[in-house]
């Protein structure tokens, strides 16, 4: 006996799952692979069955169907039920970078209606309307990447629509990379011709020539002990970092002690007669100024660099010296000179772990041992210094060649 199809009000045969209510609209009705009954509704049929493929697809590609009111805030809260594995300081810089920049507006996007150029929307505004840098953006990304990825894992989203996202905002603005450079042989020679000057800035030379002469980042060389480094054998173990960051709310910004992020973070530096040199003068100087270091971090004590008050050295003020240090060299340089003369450009602390990166790279160190003494889990890294640095390296060698070239040209002229 044949089972009689349901019709609607024209005498359309309904599919299964198809009805037409009481008011003329119509529904249709299905549970998904859970189990969970889920509805939805159109005024005409043809409506419902443009919604109905959508839904057909979304169940063949194994995509959830509570995602309608499902917001990137929302995967955002199931991201940090699940994530694990981050040190404390990198999990609490992600929430901030959220926080601030993502949650209040475009975090309220229904993932539903989310699409690429969605995302590559927002980090315009963010870099064109909020004067934002790339690489705060870049850390942004970081965050926003991995929130939206729980949502292709637990089936919200088909696809990432922040993939390439970030690649291709560099691209459109002509910014692959942020490029930090390092300082020249000349800019180096009068950074530290300045700095062992007897002066204000003469307490800073250890510091910043140990940054400068092991390529290490500032948070190993603040977070340093006397019990690291080996005199007699002349080596350096880094083996942690200082850092200094936001516990949350309730606890505020302090510092903590972490483990390098990978093994290779984990290494031993051998120091050149510069470095020797400049732990002996800071100790000379505690010793003088009976400085002791007073400040215990996550059980660490006994840190080389400390402030006038026994603490740890904050990479702030650190940075902070540094731009009145090049004020000053500068104003100097200019007072005492008349044209064509070097100055010092604006850098940073891990400017000079490039500078020393470059001095290795003109000098034919072995990109292996560099790598090593960086601390760089992968050596496509060390690699991108080295192929930057050397071609600057040629192009200045290219020049010097011109001039000398030149110079020959004259003299040959002069003789006839």
């Amino acid at each position: 006996m044949a089972v009689e199809r349901r019709k609607d009000n024209k005498n359309r045969v309904l599919k299964d799952g198809e009805y037409q209510r009481a008011n003329g609209t119509f529904e249709y009705k299905w549970r998904d692979k859970r189990g969970k009954r889920h509805s939805i509704y159109a005024k005409t049929l043809e409506e419902l069955r443009n919604k109905e493929a959508d839904v057909l697809k979304d169940v063949l590609d194994g995509i959830r169907a509570d995602k309608k009111d499902f917001t990137i805030n929302d995967l955002y809260k199931l991201w940090i039920q699940l994530k694990r594995g981050l040190k404390d300081n990198t999990l609490q810089n992600y929430k901030y970078m959220y926080t601030q920049f993502v949650e209040s507006e475009f975090g309220n996007t229904k993932i539903v209606d989310l699409k690429r150029t969605d995302v590559r929307a927002f980090y315009n505004l963010l870099l064109d309307e909020r004067k934002l840098k790339i690489s705060t953006i870049d850390s942004i990304h970081t965050v926003l990447h991995q929130v939206l990825e729980i949502g292709v894992e637990d089936e919200y989203l088909r696809y990432n629509p922040s993939d390439n996202a970030l690649k291709e905002l560099k691209r459109a603005h002509n910014n692959d990379s942020e490029k930090r450079k390092a300082l020249t042989v000349s800019e180096q020679e009068l950074f530290e011709s300045f700095l062992r000057k007897q002066g204000q800035y003469n307490r800073w030379y250890p510091i910043f020539i140990i940054l400068l002469w092991t390529g290490m980042r500032v948070g190993e060389i603040t977070g340093l002990r006397w019990c690291d480094i080996d005199l007699e054998d002349e080596t350096i173990s880094v083996n942690h970092t200082l850092v200094y960051y936001s516990r949350g709310k309730a606890e505020g910004c302090s510092f903590a002690i972490n483990t390098p992020k990978t093994e290779a973070g984990k290494r031993i530096i051998p120091m050149v007669p510069k470095v020797k040199e400049a732990f002996l003068l800071e100790r000379q100087y505690q010793e003088e100024c009976d400085l002791k270091c007073n400040a215990v971090v996550d059980g660490y004590t006994d840190f080389i660099f400390i402030n006038r008050f026994g603490g740890v050295q904050h990479q702030g003020t650190l940075n902070k010296a540094l731009r009145r240090i090049i004020r000053d060299c500068n104003y100097e340089v200019l007072d005492h000179s008349k044209q064509n003369v070097i100055t010092l450009p604006r850098f940073s602390n891990h400017s000079l772990r490039h500078t020393f990166t470059t001095r290795m790279c003109e000098a034919g160190v072995n990109i292996k041992a560099m790598q090593d003494i960086l601390g760089h889990a992968d050596a496509e890294i060390t690699m991108n210094i080295y192929a930057e640095a050397t071609k600057d390296f040629k192009r200045t060698e290219l020049i010097n060649f011109e001039d000398y070239f030149n110079e020959q040209k004259t003299v040959q002229v002069k003789i006839i």
